[in-house]
């Protein structure tokens, strides 16, 4: 695929991407985020206001970063992309790796019931991705150090837990 060996395709998406030094922390993507909370990257531009071209970014981000994905068909046994750390818009690749789609939904509903899981956030996925973007643009308007934007991050989480008694 061109758009993986494209050097100025690859620009665009990292400076999209919230890096941090520890291959812990997810790398939160800053662009746009789809209604899933996804982040939605436009590797292929094309003329007017068509979406062709438009993949999404952990997609991107892991072919990035381990290669193509072979795609046999797209029955329910082909690879798809899976976030390891639950956070949507999170381009960490070594957050991301292979499954199915059945392994893929079996784990979110395994997840999904933990009230510190970031699939039980209040404001859905979208939300709580958009605003750890904005939290994160946030700090670097301000020129902010990292522990600073960390702790924006920290602060952008908690707004979604769920209320709990205990």
């Amino acid at each position: 695929m061109r758009w993986l060996a494209d050097e100025s395709v690859q620009a665009r998406y990292w400076a999209k991407v919230y890096r941090t030094p520890s291959t812990e922390d997810c790398w939160f993507f800053l662009g746009g985020i789809s209604s899933t909370g996804h982040a939605s990257f436009r590797a292929a531009s094309r003329p007017g206001r068509t979406r062709t071209g438009t993949v999404p970014g952990h997609l991107y981000g892991y072919q990035l970063a381990h290669g193509v994905i072979p795609r046999l068909g797209w029955g329910t046994d082909s690879p798809t992309v899976c976030h390891t750390c639950d956070n949507h818009s999170c381009q960490q690749p070594t957050h991301l790796r292979l499954g199915t789609a059945a392994e893929n939904r079996a784990e979110w509903l395994a997840r999904r019931r933990d009230p510190s899981s970031p699939l039980a956030d209040v404001r859905g996925p979208a939300g709580r991705s958009r605003a750890i973007g904005a939290a994160i643009q946030a700090g670097r308007k301000n020129g902010e150090s990292a522990g600073s934007i960390k702790a924006r991050i920290r602060t952008a989480v908690a707004a979604g837990r769920p209320l709990s008694l205990w």
